[in-house]
């Protein structure tokens, strides 16, 4: 049997845990403004706790693309997306995902549909008992999209875009849809198309919601913006 971790242990990792929960959160929300330098003494005091667990995590964080690492310099907030990275990235979506709903749409076996609703559901729910939705969307945007990714049974997609990082960057940059009403109606369409085994309706459904996601974040941006433009190879005709 193995050993039973101390309580020294249980209680480190409930700090890790607590810690990086609330760092995200304010790194997110804006509480951390972007491409401030990190004190890690004073995260530490703040949120009382020894420096040990503040510094696992960053390192976590600067996995996620939230912070970045200067010799010298220590820690600090990466800055928000500009224009060309925002388009940049949702030209890359637009390539990708979807490609992974016409994908998701033509395997009756592997057909995400009910998983997809579970998602909804849950996220309905929380729409219900939260009025600040800014983190729960986050955690509901990147669940769906995942899901659809992992249905399409190509994993280097799936990690190609994990590595974006997409939905923590955009969902930093403006809360375009604070109540989630509009992201739960195109998720649904989504899903709907899915479960229908509609392939050119599910891609027809993720090309719509891409395409109106860059809108509502490009606002954030002031004067004139450019559609999002589409572009690349076939997506249907990726290898799976």
């Amino acid at each position: 049997m193995p050993p039973r971790p101390s309580s020294d242990t249980s209680r480190s990792k409930v700090a890790v845990t607590d810690v990086y929960a609330s760092m995200r959160a304010s790194i997110l929300e804006g509480g951390i403004a972007p491409g401030t330098r990190i004190n890690i003494d004073a995260v530490a005091r703040s949120l009382g706790v020894s420096q040990t667990p503040v510094r696992e995590v960053l390192q976590r964080l600067e996995g996620d693309n939230l912070v970045v690492y200067n010799p010298g310099r220590g820690y600090s907030t990466t800055p928000l997306l500009d224009l060309p990275e925002l388009r940049s990235l949702f030209e890359f979506r637009l390539l990708v995902e979807p490609w992974a709903a016409r994908a998701a749409a033509v395997d009756r076996l592997a057909n995400p549909a009910a998983a997809l609703e579970k998602e909804l559901a849950g996220f309905r729910d929380t729409m219900k008992a939260t009025k600040d939705l800014r983190q729960d969307l986050v955690a509901h945007d990147t669940r769906f999209h995942d899901t659809i990714l992992a249905a399409s049974g190509n994993p280097v997609v799936r990690n190609a875009f994990a590595q974006t990082h997409c939905h923590l960057h955009t969902f930093r940059l403006y809360p375009a849809d604070v109540d989630g009403a509009i992201t739960v109606a195109e998720h649904s369409a989504v899903r709907e198309a899915i479960e229908a085994c509609d392939p050119e309706r599910a891609e027809a459904a993720m090309t719509t919601h891409i395409r109106n996601s860059f809108d509502r974040f490009a606002q954030a941006f002031e004067g004139e913006l450019a559609p999002l433009e589409d572009g690349g190879p076939p997506r249907r005709h990726i290898v799976k």
